[in-house]
């Protein structure tokens, strides 16, 4: 990926986003021949020279103190995912030297499959920042059966999200936010690990196959998928709420381990109860 053209694009597109009143500032004539904030607007809330900021919204962050990054963060207004993006990208953009960030392992070691076989009310799975799934224990297998159509592997959430979008609208009650959420935190991750090949070459299949996600890359946006709310259709159960925390592995870095729950006596608790009873009784089935 062209880091520097990821540099101009994002702080392009946060500063767009920006009216002068929402930055408590005059709006000198009422024909402004740029959408949000001049780049000399943000120079000066971000309190450097106009020419530097220049130099940054072209693509060089290099060099960048951390001082600079904040007040450049404030004066854009990033939440803090954003901030995170921005400052992933100074780094690589100073990092060319240098030796660059190990990949995530493309295998879990044994000792973690026993972790995901030792959680059995609830689907956990093991996946990478490209949201390919390493490792799940048997129920969240269960859980997301219809990603396994795809006869790739390991299974990616995002590629079956813009690939199979007939499937993935079925499956997923809030499709539309699903799909920007995939695509946001897709961006995070190139922009912490722009050089891993795996995840060029994934952007690159999802672009040249998918308009709707070329939209939603072109957006800029990124987001963090820590915690919230995941409303499937199963095909077996039928709609499940659930609850998603997302923790980081410190002894894996770049894995994060993923866990779905249900509050007790709920419709969504007793389904995956009865999916867990389902995966059982497939399991006695006799082998054809």
């Amino acid at each position: 990926m062209d880091l520097r053209s990821e540099i101009r694009e994002f702080l392009s597109s946060r500063r767009a986003r920006i009216t002068p009143a929402e930055a408590e500032l005059p709006a000198y004539g009422g024909n402004r021949r740029v959408k949000g904030l001049r780049r000399e607007e943000v120079a000066m809330l971000a309190g450097v020279s106009v020419d530097y900021y220049v130099r940054m919204e072209r693509g060089s962050l290099a060099g960048a103190s951390e001082s600079v990054l904040d007040a450049l963060a404030s004066a854009l207004r990033l939440d803090e995912a954003e901030r995170d993006h921005l400052f992933a990208l100074a780094r690589e953009s100073g990092a060319r030297s240098r030796r660059r960030r190990r990949s995530a392992p493309a295998t879990v070691r044994p000792v973690l499959q026993q972790v995901l076989d030792a959680i059995t009310e609830a689907p956990a799975w093991i996946r990478n920042g490209r949201h390919d799934v390493l490792a799940m224990n048997r129920l969240a297998r269960a859980l997301y059966s219809p990603l396994f159509a795809d006869p790739r592997r390991p299974v990616n959430t995002t590629r079956f999200v813009y690939l199979d979008p007939e499937a993935a609208k079925e499956f997923f009650v809030d499709y539309d936010q699903i799909a920007r959420d995939a695509a946001a935190m897709l961006h995070l991750e190139a922009g912490r690990n722009p050089h891993d090949h795996s995840l060029v070459e994934l952007v690159g299949e999802l672009s040249t196959r998918s308009e709707l996600f070329r939209q939603r890359w072109a957006s800029q946006d990124v987001r963090f998928h820590r915690s919230g709310r995941k409303r499937l259709r199963h095909p077996v159960v039928g709609q499940l709420d659930l609850d998603f925390e997302t923790l980081e592995l410190p002894s894996e870095p770049g894995l994060y381990l993923n866990i779905y729950t249900a509050p007790a006596d709920t419709p969504t608790a007793d389904g995956l109860k009865l999916l867990a009873s389902w995966v059982a009784s497939q399991e006695r089935l006799p082998a054809e």
